[in-house]
């Protein structure tokens, strides 16, 4: 239902000042249709409202549907945009969003997790799409594995992203997310995160800083030895489901923590993910083997065997689905030059060949 936003916009836009000089400076975008698959919370209205503001169409899906703030939504669309989601729509009904978007003929692509791209390249719509932009590293990974008809632009792994967002604002606001929604503290508490990229390394960071006892798993050699030489103690999972207090993946794979390591973990676990979407977690084999309550919004406890493990958000993104994730000021660099990355797929970048690029620096330096 739609409710007046303006006050809310107001105020994360007075806060985001590189985010409005980054839109400012955008061309007249009439001729864009843009199809974006992403997050949809307050922290997204200024960029889609600003892009609005500037001409172009615009389409929204999402890439998380527990993590979709429906009022924001309904207000871009009273704004012009188009859409398809609403927080906690289902399976099938966000698969369908991707054929909504593509349907509508976009010519440009603003991703978070290249759904939108998976979908074209493995169907039979026919969708000439000039250029697009892709803001993960579990979206980059799944480009590998397909040969892209268009340029795509990869600034995940900028150092002004990754630098950034991923190794400073996800771990603290994860953990901020936990105090508010457990009403605990990491104090006394064996913290085991899993996966050092810079994820982790934030996640893990933070952690010691609010007096956990953090313990890391990583399964690749050079990122544990990294880890050794931070002086973090590096242990397996398998041990560390034997005594940990609070798990925290941060992998981006899947199945990271499967069945036996559930079965394993000691009565009154906490376990969360800070990943892109629940596929990190065994979530599946607990909605199956488990009776599940919610003695507090969004934990939830699953039961079986005599024990009871806390599984924080169903497993999915959770300082964003439980909470609010980025600070606005902070993620008013990552939002600026995302927005600067979309004036260059509607300018220089869309002359590049098909393929995946790392967004150039000339594109985005300016907005710093």
């Amino acid at each position: 239902m739609y409710q007046d936003f303006t006050a809310e916009l107001n105020w994360a836009s007075l806060h985001m000042p590189r985010t409005s000089a980054a839109l400012h400076a955008l061309p007249d975008l009439s001729d864009v249709r843009l199809a974006c698959n992403m997050h949809l919370d307050l922290k997204m209205a200024p960029l889609v409202a600003g892009l609005l503001d500037k001409g172009a169409a615009i389409y929204l899906t999402t890439c998380n549907p527990t993590t979709v703030q429906n009022e924001v939504v309904e207000y871009l669309k009273h704004k012009g945009a188009q859409g398809y989601a609403w927080r906690d729509m289902t399976a099938s009904e966000w698969q369908a969003s991707f054929d909504k978007a593509l349907e509508w003929q976009p010519t440009h692509l603003c991703e978070m997790g290249a759904d939108l791209t998976t979908r074209l390249h493995h169907s039979e719509h026919a969708v000439d799409i000039i250029a697009g932009l892709e803001a993960t590293g579990s979206g980059i990974n799944r480009l590998g594995d397909m040969s892209p008809q268009y340029p795509i632009f990869n600034w995940d792994d900028l150092p002004v992203k990754e630098g950034l967002h991923n190794r400073h604002m996800v771990g603290l606001t994860a953990w901020h997310t936990f105090f508010q929604t457990t009403h605990l503290t990491l104090h006394e508490k064996v913290v085991v995160v899993i996966g050092y990229g810079l994820v982790g390394q934030g996640t893990a960071a933070s952690a010691r800083a609010y007096g956990g006892q953090v313990k890391i798993v990583e399964c690749d050699p050079a990122r544990a030895l990294q880890a050794q030489y931070d002086g973090w103690q590096v242990v397996s999972l398998e041990d560390a489901v034997q005594y940990g207090d609070v798990f925290a993946t941060a992998t981006g794979a899947e199945n990271v923590i499967n069945k036996p390591h559930l079965d394993a973990m000691k009565q009154g676990a906490f376990v969360l993910n800070v990943g892109h979407v629940a596929k990190e977690i065994a979530v599946d084999y607990l909605q199956a083997e488990a009776h599940m309550s919610e003695p507090m919004p969004y934990v939830n406890a699953y039961t079986w065997n005599g024990k009871t493990l806390y599984l924080l958000a169903n497993g999915s993104m959770f300082n964003l689905t439980a909470g609010y994730g980025d600070s606005l000021n902070a993620f008013d660099v990552t939002l600026a030059v995302m927005a600067a990355g979309i004036g260059h797929i509607v300018g220089a970048g869309a002359q590049h060949s098909s393929g995946v690029y790392l967004l150039p620096e000339s594109a985005w330096a300016s907005v710093l």
